[in-house]
């Protein structure tokens, strides 16, 4: 599996050296009050990119953290629970026990 994904990486890294090859061309980004930026078209595809990924990840870090912690609550009722479940003495008994035979 190893090297299926060694594979896969490498022709990823192929594939996207050659889009940087092929688009290195100039480009104007026009942002509000006139200001104006310029740079490769690949640097900026990547700038982009990388912006995106980054709010993304801070998009999901709330929602990550609440996760953490209803975990961490839940398990600290579990190993409650067992520490009760441990030191009782008595076998709680069945809700319906038939005696006769």
């Amino acid at each position: 599996m190893k090297f299926v994904s060694t594979i896969v990486g490498i022709i990823l890294f192929v594939l996207f050296f050659g889009f940087a090859l092929k688009n290195t061309q100039e480009v104007d980004l026009h942002f509000f009050l006139n200001y104006e930026l310029r740079g490769p078209l690949v640097l900026m595809l990547l700038a982009f990119f990388i912006a995106g990924a980054a709010l993304g990840i801070l998009a999901v870090t709330p929602t990550v953290f609440r996760h953490r912690r209803l975990s961490s609550q839940h398990q600290n009722t579990i190993d409650a629970l067992q520490s009760v479940a441990r030191t009782s003495t008595v076998q709680p008994q069945p809700d319906s026990v038939n005696t006769r035979n």
